[in-house]
């Protein structure tokens, strides 16, 4: 573990586990620290961001993009935004030097299932009615995101739409139900988050909806003729089954699977870059997996210490 990711472990469970622990879902007070505490980075250099009045924002490279990244935020479908998470999406744009598009999608309670797939859904066909080849497109997302990008791929498959040519889960919210064996086995060892929040803010985005409905919890779906797949999570988290149980589901369907499990790192550690070594390793071998999938290259991942 590098001091940049203990201080990062440190800074979340004394600030942001506390909260996890109270009965109650306080959603303004969620949605006022991502909005102010969160850190954003500047737009690199050269690179154009253009911020939409409604539905998100573009980030633009000064040449011809090699990929286009559709961006799907984390935040337990409640919270968070394009600009929260930007240091992701930065990250991912800037390594494989391909434009992103963050999607600004509905939000619960307000909105809830699902308002966020149809979201989803609609950005990637616009995507393709303004000329964008599938096989140039990425979808990527972490946590909520992650298992709403999951489930966008199912949703386009029942529909017949072309499918993009990957996809990236940085700790993926698959199961909406909390079933996972490590919501108990890694209650206390998850720096950030008590696994007693995961049921109040699964029925906040859900309302009426079946948990076990695959476009909620993409875990029961079936994966059957999806695209690629990379999986990044840490070895401390709640949500690490959530990732496991689909790598070894999507495997048997036949879709290759990049696995990772990072060990002590935060929950979608990704973000902490470019401060975490970690977190740029993450990025950089995420953006090579974009690039080798819409390039139409096999690429091998090398070998790394820090994966289980």
């Amino acid at each position: 573990m590098s001091w940049q990711s203990a201080l990062a472990c440190w800074a979340v469970r004394t600030r942001m586990r506390p909260h996890s622990a109270k009965p109650g879902l306080d959603v303004e007070l969620a949605r006022r620290y991502a909005s102010r505490r969160i850190w954003s980075p500047r737009v690199p250099k050269g690179w154009r961001l253009d911020i939409r009045e409604t539905g998100g924002e573009w980030l633009t490279p000064p040449k011809n993009p090699r990929a286009t990244i559709l961006y799907l935020h984390g935040g337990g479908y409640y919270f968070c935004s394009p600009r929260s998470h930007r240091a992701i999406a930065f990250g991912l744009a800037t390594r494989a030097h391909a434009r992103v598009f963050s999607l600004d999608y509905r939000l619960a309670p307000e909105h809830r299932f699902p308002a966020a797939l149809d979201d989803s859904v609609a950005a990637y066909r616009r995507l393709l009615d303004d000329g964008v080849p599938a096989q140039t497109i990425a979808i990527a997302g972490d946590s909520a995101g992650g298992g709403l990008a999951l489930a966008t791929l199912l949703a386009l498959r029942d529909a017949g739409d072309p499918l993009p040519a990957a996809a990236v889960l940085f700790s993926p919210w698959t199961d909406l139900t909390c079933g996972g064996e490590s919501m108990r086995t890694n209650d206390g060892r998850d720096p950030m988050y008590h696994a007693s929040v995961f049921p109040r803010v699964a029925a906040q985005y859900l309302g009426a909806a079946d948990a076990h409905h695959p476009y909620a919890s993409p875990l029961f779906g079936d994966f059957v003729d999806l695209p690629p797949l990379l999986i990044q999570v840490g070895d401390t988290e709640l949500l690490l089954d959530d990732s496991t149980r689909v790598a070894t589901k999507a495997r048997a369907a036949g879709v290759r699977v990049e696995l990772e499990i990072w060990r002590d790192v935060p929950h979608i550690f990704q973000i902490w870059a470019p401060f975490m070594p970690e977190a740029r390793e993450a990025l950089t071998r995420a953006a090579a997996f974009i690039d080798g999938a819409t390039s139409a290259r096999r690429i091998h991942l090398p070998p790394m210490t820090s994966i289980v």
